[in-house]
């Protein structure tokens, strides 16, 4: 004989319809609240006792009618009590988890989030997608565009500590090479899902792998323990983005006016340190490994910066922004 899972009501759910009935003052019992709940009796008691012990609720049973009823006039269930910024950070933390959209972590999300908000529901409604009107949003040019699959396949083996096998391909390279690794860590940095694992063909290294580069990933089924020495934060202490680099060195920029207030607005890196200029600018210095990241960021800000040391990071900069200078100076190619 088939045995069917009976789903029962989160306990909230159910205390708001035993509420909703005695507030009517329909008489009722356990049975009948047990068998319209799909719970057991004992579940139902535990329920009427929490509303009557912890919420304040006048419940009383009559021996007579065999009922519960309110022994007074109750206007509303009792709610969650939140401050106003209390209620903006929940907005705020509900449109921070879109980066989620799309994965097999959305789900739960969303009934963790209801969960919460359920007692809030007479006062406030909150949605899991943005809408009309909507007073907090996030927006992020540059998302990541990746296969689901690779990305649930590598989010559970992360949890399992399951080693992995994948096809990788390098940004300097069309071919793709074979990885077998060990995951530590997934992170979601700058809109880009990235993974950290020791390379176990590569001398247990630790390298970065971003999951739009990754195919045809297998589950190997073999474990490992994770090694609890391990932190990305210390692993990217020297580093400016998510690519562990050479060793740490002094980097000084200097920013013109513009450039400055708008550095300003922003930590960086842990180790930024800041000084007005008497030109107006500003003087930035970073001890963080030279990468290619980092060149990225400078070229990004065009006229308004001027690298000032290291040297050799000077002399880079300065032959690609040639580069891209003459690039200007011919016509473009094709038609426009």
């Amino acid at each position: 004989m088939e045995i069917k899972q009976r789903l029962s009501r989160p306990p909230l759910a159910r205390m708001l319809d035993i509420h909703e009935l005695l507030r009517q003052g329909r008489k009722t019992n356990r049975r009948m609240l047990a068998e319209a709940l799909e719970v057991s009796a004992k579940t139902i008691q535990r329920d009427i006792d929490f509303m009557r012990d912890q919420l304040g609720l006048p419940i009383e049973y009559d021996v007579s009618t065999h009922s519960y009823s309110y022994t007074r006039k109750v206007l509303q269930f009792p709610t969650m009590q939140i401050s106003e910024g209390e209620l903006i950070a929940l907005s705020v933390a509900r449109k921070a988890l879109a980066q989620y959209q799309g994965t097999s972590f959305e789900k739960p999300l969303k009934d963790a989030f209801r969960k919460l908000t359920t007692g809030l529901r007479d006062q406030n409604h909150f949605s899991w997608r943005d809408g009309a009107g909507e007073p907090i949003s996030f927006r992020a040019a540059g998302q990541s565009i990746g296969d689901l699959g690779v990305f649930d396949a590598v989010s559970q083996s992360v949890l399992g500590a399951e080693e992995i096998e994948f096809s990788y391909r390098k940004l300097e390279r069309d071919d793709e090479e074979s990885r077998a690794i060990q995951p530590l860590h997934l992170a979601c940095i700058d809109q880009q899902w990235y993974l950290f694992g020791s390379d176990l063909r590569r001398g247990g290294s630790v390298r970065t792998f971003a999951l739009t580069r990754m195919s045809k990933l297998h589950r190997t089924g073999r474990t490992f323990e994770r090694p609890r020495e391990f932190s990305l934060d210390e692993h990217l202490a020297g580093s400016f983005g998510v690519f562990a680099s050479s060793p740490p060195e002094q980097i000084v920029l200097h920013f013109d006016e513009v450039g400055g207030r708008l550095v300003q607005e922003r930590t960086w890196h842990a180790s930024q340190q800041t000084a007005a200029l008497a030109d107006g600018g500003l003087r930035l210095a970073l001890k963080v490994g030279v990468s290619p990241e980092i060149e990225r960021w400078i070229l990004g800000w065009g006229e308004h910066v001027e690298v000032l040391a290291p040297s050799t990071l000077r002399d880079t900069i300065a032959q690609k922004t040639e580069r891209v200078a003459a690039r200007y100076r011919q016509a473009p190619p094709g038609d426009v």
